[in-house]
């Protein structure tokens, strides 16, 4: 069973920047593909960025592109989501979630089997 655990998420105002951080306690994080899904009270999941296995491919999801970075800490042994030019629309509840059935990069949270607890993100002034 692989437990992750996200941390930097809060209160930010609108412009500013989070760095949110997905971790597994004495797993490596390699063997896996990534995604941060985000969601808002009554709507659907969005995953906003994914990455592969290794992290040699990243997407973002439309909304977030330019904005948003996806990457691995071999070190630290995460993955980081760096949020720039924070907006309001960009307030939910940030989940990191791992694969090992995705390939390369997918953008569905379907295909993600493993699921941090969430953490909240608020962008207001």
């Amino acid at each position: 069973q692989l437990l992750l655990v996200e941390s930097g998420g809060g209160l930010v105002q609108p412009g500013g920047s989070l760095r949110l951080s997905c971790a597994a306690p004495e797993i490596s994080l390699d063997h896996y593909a990534f995604a941060w899904v985000r969601q808002v009270p009554g709507k659907e999941r969005e995953v906003v960025s994914c990455i592969s296995k290794y992290g040699g491919i990243v997407n973002y999801s439309d909304s977030v592109r330019g904005r948003f970075t996806i990457s691995r800490d071999k070190a630290k042994n995460t993955v980081d989501l760096q949020m720039n030019n924070l907006k309001p629309e960009d307030s939910a509840i940030y989940t990191c979630a791992a694969s090992t059935r995705v390939t390369t990069i997918s953008m569905f949270p379907r295909d993600y089997d493993y699921w941090g607890q969430g953490i909240q993100v608020t962008v207001s002034s």
